[in-house]
């Protein structure tokens, strides 16, 4: 039986199998979860790594329709920053609506005390600008008289009405309007100072808002409390204020991390939690590696008793199509649940349905009597149509998944979508290469035996 192989074959084999060992470095590169010095680790998902869940009610009650989703963006955005600024292994903040309610879904891979990861997540207070009423002054001078009685223990001290207000009134500048707080040190009196920055929409209201209450008291708010009161002494128009006076190192750090934590563009309050083990992570995990490894058995036994050479080309093909996989779940990077491991084992199912199609008219074409090399590329060129078909209307549907699902549905729409594209580039291209390259030119006993199927000849 002749082989003929051509320099452009080759090279296109050598380059098959270069993608195979780089795939598969990559894949025996990771060492479950333990490897931390790994590039390019799978990231895991809650439900396999342990850890803990938070799941937040948002109140939207004050805000239009036109900013609900905006708004909400912003939040998952504050919390996600909150989460990672204590070192927590890949976060997983996602918004959730129900019915009419909007939810912050926030899981914490590792994190399984509970307490210590509402602790992570902060204090969820909103965070106001306010500026002076026309009554302002009289307002703080009755508290001021009011909070001295008290101290003084005078019992008969008859409370002023004024005392009870709120010295300012809002603005409508919240914390969804501010991009970070930070500190800084003046370079020539090295006094520390907070750096407010604002996004573009905050930084119009701001600069309206300073240039209105020049030489005026801009109350910062956060749970309703004023954390500082710095006083306007200029129009701000770049979106950039300095807050100084006399702080020490410490005080100003404190108040940069209560403005980042209070930048929430909504209130939220906490509504469920829930604790993950590791030990049933583990569990999770080693069951669905299993599966996996079982059904690709399975399904490669299959492949060579039935199809024989195309079957163990196809299997050859079928390892590669895993570790290409793998690779772009650590490149992308994929963040791996159970139910996204299941979207890959089902991929596995649509990769090996390509290799299926194409043998079956490869056998068509052999019993109308052409020889093998050309039957194969005749088989490749008329199983293409069914598969781009049937591997689009699957990737249509993982798209709708994705767009449309909760975040389960999203790790199991997202792995499945990878697994089909490249199943089409593993089938089309790998298979074909390989195929084509021991395909012999005539037909033999042995090349009509090994291209055929089933228990036929």
């Amino acid at each position: 039986m002749r082989l003929p192989i051509s320099n452009g074959m080759k090279i296109r084999i050598i380059a098959i199998m270069l993608l195979l060992v780089g795939g598969l470095i990559g894949y025996f590169n990771y060492n479950s979860q333990v490897d931390l010095t790994s590039k390019f680790p799978f990231k895991l998902g809650l439900d396999l790594a342990g850890g803990t869940q938070l799941t937040y009610q948002a109140d939207i009650s004050n805000l239009s329709a036109d900013n609900i989703g905006e708004s909400m963006s912003a939040l998952r955005d504050v919390i996600e920053r909150r989460t990672n600024l204590f070192g927590v292994s890949e976060p997983l903040v996602q918004v959730e609506k129900a019915g009419e309610d909007y939810r912050l879904i926030v899981e914490l891979p590792g994190v399984t005390d509970i307490n210590q990861a509402v602790t992570l997540i902060g204090q969820t207070p909103l965070l106001e600008f306010k500026k002076e009423k026309d009554n302002t002054q009289e307002i703080l001078n009755a508290q001021m008289v009011t909070f001295e009685a008290l101290q003084n223990g005078d019992a008969n001290i008859t409370p002023d009405p004024l005392a009870s207000e709120d010295p300012y009134q809002s603005t409508g500048l919240t914390g969804r309007y501010l991009e970070n707080a930070q500190l800084i040190f003046n370079s020539q009196t090295g006094e520390p100072t907070v750096l407010l920055t604002f996004n573009a929409e905050g930084k119009e209201m701001f600069a309206q808002i300073t240039k209105e209450n020049l030489n005026k008291v801009i109350a910062i708010y956060l749970d309703g409390q004023p954390i500082t009161t710095p006083v306007v002494r200029s129009e701000i128009r770049d979106g950039k204020a300095e807050i100084s006076g006399g702080f020490t190192p410490e005080e100003a750090k404190e108040l940069v991390r209560n403005l980042n934590y209070g930048a929430l563009p909504v209130p939220i309050e906490l509504i469920s939690t829930q604790t993950v083990g590791a030990s049933l992570g583990e569990d999770v995990l080693n069951k669905g590696i299993f599966a996996g490894i079982y059904g690709l058995i399975a399904v490669s036994l299959f492949l060579i008793i039935w199809y024989r050479l195309p079957g163990l080309l196809s299997v050859i093909a079928l390892m590669m199509y895993v570790t290409i996989v793998l690779a772009l779940f650590k490149l992308i990077p994929v963040t791996l649940t159970s139910a996204g491991i299941a979207g890959f084992i089902l991929s596995i199912g649509m990769a090996v349905d390509a290799n299926i199609l194409v043998f079956e008219r490869i056998k068509e074409e052999l019993r109308k009597g052409m020889d093998i090399e050309s039957a194969t590329r005749e088989g490749f060129s008329r199983a293409w149509l069914s598969i781009r078909d049937s591997n689009t209307s699957s990737i249509i549907t993982g798209i709708i998944l994705f767009w449309f699902g909760t975040s389960l549905v999203k790790g199991f729409a997202l792995t499945f979508i990878v697994g089909v594209v490249v199943s089409m580039f593993t089938a089309l291209t790998v298979s074909r290469t390989f195929l084509l390259a021991v395909s012999p030119s005539g037909r033999g006993k042995i090349s009509s035996f090994l291209f055929s199927c089933g228990i036929t000849r």
